[in-house]
């Protein structure tokens, strides 16, 4: 049968029901913070108020999308658990992130990931880096655009390219009016929804696939393992790891942004802690009904659509829309993330810096909002030219995309960080000469090359290659030509204050009373938005007439309400806001 005349017949009224009521929320919450965004910190950085556990759920949901639910899953119903593999490189990315840099972010005292780059090496390097990184995470985020068209488009039997069009103007929608705290708060909502949706198909995937006994039994050789050769070996795992490990650490600047707009750098800590467990919980839950998949869906040909097949197969009126929610929340999520910080940059480094020294903070509110739009428009177009790559393709695109760009970038960026002998000229011979040898190999190479009798895969030999020859230009021209004494200087300032723990410098005694930010309680509007889910699952229960899908439907939506209450309870006694007002115990 046709997807789509399967999509279309198995959507019933409380699907549909639930999607319009979902997306609702995500724009009101939108307009609800509108008006308390005063100046561009509250908008950017949310004022450095954010509550550490608000800001991890959007550090985890803001590190994956629905490519998650189409390219990742696409490997795990063709090749197995190393699906899994991959995603859990975002593990010791992670630990690493927490242990060596978080602390530094936050003590850095910034407004956008790319504002220290001038005070550690200069102007220049602060407005290259800022450009470099902006085109790439529009391409990337275009990716993931097509990846919820897909999604959306078998789910609702409609045109791809209208999904990715209403898609891209619902997260632009709430991004554009509330900020960073919209996107947070909205970020956690469907971090709930997601986990619901995610909690319900698992045990329904294992019943379909013949129970625990059989469920894991009887798959293709090699299938559960860990690594699947040749194609996906430990190189290309290896390879991958390499380049989480420097994208958030350094690039990946909405989830630097997670590190920073917490109140302490021990909230910072806390985020990478918790972002740590989710990710290792959090990946499996997901990979677990692809894989199942194998055993009972026919995906015609096209792998990029197991997981809306697995709702349509198995879930219950009303429950499949909320797991097309669940997955649109994924990317949601990720875009709604580089959308606010892609806009922060081009605000705070360029237009700030470049064109409005003197701009008041309505002005820079002003911008921001105008280039959040510029920015999303420019993806959705990209998005569009993308449209007919395979879920194995979106893949290995953005897998090439950030090898070829992470580590010139990257590199400077890390090493800024910590050592004083890295200069301007060497940061910028090193960007230069990574760049160009990734740009070189990116057209000269085939998809995979024989080395040494070693088959390596494009993506890796791409980021180990423009890591290489970065670091070792970097340092060799930073030690070869030392930096004037006025750069040193400079450096050392910006070193010297990465010592200063949070509250011992004047400018940690501000906080955002003075914002509106300061009136916000997560709690609350946390708590009202899950309630609200929860009563819109009750909502569609006269349209539902199987009895299993009935009781599944109210026990979700009693659920959803009652942990709603319990959040907004919760927030009554609570002042998520205080900022420390002396210096944190080391």
């Amino acid at each position: 049968m046709n997807i789509m005349v399967l999509a279309v017949n198995q959507l019933k009224s409380p699907d549909y029901i639930v999607l319009a009521g979902y997306f609702a929320l995500m724009l009101g919450i939108g307009i609800y913070f509108y008006r308390h965004m005063k100046g561009m910190k509250d908008y950017f950085s949310g004022g450095n108020s954010i509550p550490w556990w608000l800001s991890s759920v959007s550090f985890y949901m803001s590190s994956f999308s629905a490519f998650a639910f189409v390219g990742h899953a696409a490997l795990a119903y063709r090749y197995g658990l190393v699906a899994l593999t991959l995603l859990w490189t975002s593990i010791p990315a992670t630990l690493i992130s927490v242990i060596f840099f978080s602390r530094n972010w936050r003590r850095a005292r910034i407004d956008s990931p790319v504002e220290y780059l001038e005070l550690r090496y200069s102007p220049v390097v602060r407005q290259m880096f800022a450009w470099e990184g902006i085109p790439v995470r529009i391409i990337d985020d275009a990716l993931k655009l097509v990846a919820i068209g897909i999604f959306v488009s078998k789910g609702l039997g409609l045109d791809m390219g209208l999904c990715m069009l209403g898609s891209g103007v619902i997260i632009l929608g709430y991004t554009l009016m509330g900020g960073l705290w919209a996107v947070a708060v909205t970020d956690f909502v469907q971090f709930v929804v997601l986990a619901v949706a995610i909690v319900v198909l698992i045990p329904l995937s294992i019943s379909q696939a013949g129970g625990i006994n059989n469920a894991f039994s009887n798959f293709p050789d090699g299938f559960l393992h860990l690594t699947h050769p040749p194609k996906y070996d430990i190189v290309y795992i290896m390879g991958c790891l390499l380049v989480m490990t420097l994208a958030y650490s350094s690039i990946n600047w909405s989830l630097i942004q997670r590190y920073y707009c917490v109140p302490k750098e021990k909230d910072a800590l806390k985020v990478g802690w918790f972002v740590i467990i989710l990710f290792i919980f959090g990946h499996a839950m997901v990979t677990i009904p692809p894989i199942l998949a194998q055993k009972f869906i026919d995906t015609q040909g096209d792998d990029r659509q197991v997981y809306i097949l697995l709702c349509l197969k198995l879930l219950p009126a009303g429950m499949v829309g909320l797991l097309i929610a669940a997955m649109f929340a994924a990317t949601m999520s990720m875009l709604s993330s580089d959308f606010n910080i892609c806009a922060g940059v081009l605000t705070n480094d360029v237009y700030r810096r470049l064109i409005r020294p003197q701009a008041s903070q309505k002005e820079l509110i002003l911008a921001g909002r105008i280039l959040t739009l510029l920015v999303g428009g420019i993806t959705l177009s990209v998005a569009f030219l993308m449209i007919k790559w395979s879920g194995e393709k979106l893949f290995r695109g953005m897998v090439t995309l950030f090898s070829t760009f992470t580590p010139p970038v990257a590199v400077p960026m890390i090493l800024g960080l910590f050592s004083r002998k890295m200069n301007n000229k060497g940061t910028l011979a090193g960007f230069l000469a990574g760049v160009g040898l990734g740009l070189t190999l990116f057209f000269l190479l085939r998809d995979q090359e024989n080395i040494g009798g070693i088959i390596l895969k494009k993506e890796t030999i791409l980021v180990l290659a423009t890591t290489l020859i970065t670091t070792v230009v970097m340092v060799t021209v930073s030690l070869k030509f030392p930096a004037s004494l006025s750069e040193s200087q400079r450096a050392e300032c910006f070193l010297r204050r990465l010592n200063i723990p949070i509250g011992q410098l004047a400018e940690d005694k501000l906080t955002s009373v003075e914002s509106g930010t300061s009136l916000i309680s997560p709690f609350r509007v946390v708590g009202i938005s899950i309630l609200l889910i929860g009563v819109l699952m009750l909502v569609i229960l006269p349209f539902v007439t199987r009895s299993m899908a009935f009781w599944l439907d109210l026990s979700i939506g009693l659920g959803l309400v009652l942990l709603g209450g319990l959040v907004i309870i919760r927030g009554r006694n609570s002042n998520p806001y205080q900022q420390p007002t002396e210096a944190e115990s080391e």
